[in-house]
């Protein structure tokens, strides 16, 4: 079997967040610089194959509701971000995962979801759709809550680079979303991510950092995290601390950017082949050939969203409403009087 060795860019971002779709152009013109950058850096050493953008590269839910987002920011899937990513990915032969863009579908009325594409040569091979939306702050749905959703939830591409699965920001503290992902086959995990500070890469709130490195050696797959390097000046009411890094399948850091916003292209080279010969050959430490399913109950009982909540509707007051009534199901809060 040949080698399959290449290397990942990682392109974080600091850029102004756009308040309507023409503010969008602006933000996908230094995408595809920096995807330039990206191989023009790499051309000497292993080439990039692979490049990862973060989440709200594209546009961030800045409006408090759905009605708001829908009337000016959100886009159908394909557009004239994911067309110009395509024209770049097929003039490099590269595969690019997109930044997070809103989403509307003709199929879900009144719906808005944060989504990102897996785009190649030759277009687009996936699309996902953010299953754990951030709660209470994002307004956007999870495909999950929607009756009749029949699309993947956790879509896996089989490329000549591998199997590639990625997931948003939050979906990565839910363990379940990661191990959906590597169950369906992906070796590369991708993480495009907005996460904030505190919770980021330097200690003692490092959570960027331990959740990357342990999906990735419970799952012995590698991780490549895309992280917002957004200045608070540009995504109030946070800071993010950036941080992007590529992880291999024993949760070692690769390479990883300074903490602290501003523009990063992390770069690392990944190795399929060992990563294959290690799922074949490994017997200790093979987390998901050891999985007990039957042995966690938990699964069996519905706990969020209430049960009859529908996706229209949602606003920041409803999202805490929900969280309550799925706490008081946990038996962790007890009724308001």
């Amino acid at each position: 079997m040949e080698p399959l060795r290449y290397s990942v860019a990682v392109c974080q971002t600091d850029l102004a967040c756009p308040a309507d779709r023409a503010g969008m152009r602006r933000n996908t013109d230094r995408m595809l610089s920096m995807v330039d950058s990206a191989v023009a850096g790499s051309a000497p050493f292993v080439p990039v194959r692979l490049i990862v953008f973060p989440e709200f590269a594209h546009a961030a839910p800045v409006y408090p509701t759905v009605a708001e987002l829908i009337e000016k920011l959100a886009v159908e899937v394909p557009n004239e971000h994911t067309d110009r990513l395509s024209q770049r990915a097929r003039a490099l032969g590269l595969h690019i995962q997109s930044g997070t863009m809103l989403e509307v579908d003709s199929r879900w009325p009144g719906v808005v979801f944060n989504t990102t594409c897996l785009i190649g040569p030759e277009g687009i091979l996936y699309r996902y759709r953010k299953v754990n939306p951030w709660i209470p702050y994002e307004v956007h749905t999870s495909p999950a809550d929607l009756e009749g959703y029949a699309d993947e939830l956790f879509p896996v591409a089989e490329t000549p680079i591998g199997r590639i699965g990625c997931a948003i920001c939050y979906d990565w503290l839910f363990p379940e979303a990661i191990r959906q992902l590597a169950a369906n086959g992906a070796e590369v995990l991708i993480r495009v991510s907005a996460y904030m500070d505190p919770w980021g890469a330097t200690p003692p709130m490092d959570w960027w950092t331990v959740v990357n490195r342990c999906r990735a050696l419970e799952n012995v797959a590698y991780v490549v995290g895309a992280n917002q390097g957004a200045s608070l000046e540009h995504y109030p009411p946070y800071s993010w601390p950036g941080g992007s890094q590529v992880v291999d399948f024993d949760g070692r850091v690769l390479a990883e950017a300074s903490p602290g916003p501003g523009e990063r292209i992390v770069v690392a080279t990944l190795d399929l082949s060992a990563l294959r010969h290690e799922r074949a050959t490994r017997v200790g430490h093979h987390m998901p050939a050891h999985l007990r399913t039957e042995a966690y109950p938990v699964y069996g009982t519905h706990v969020y969203p209430p049960e009859g909540a529908t996706a229209s509707g949602l606003s920041y007051e409803e999202n805490v409403r929900r969280i309550e009534e799925a706490k008081r199901r946990l038996g962790g809060s007890p009724p308001r009087a």
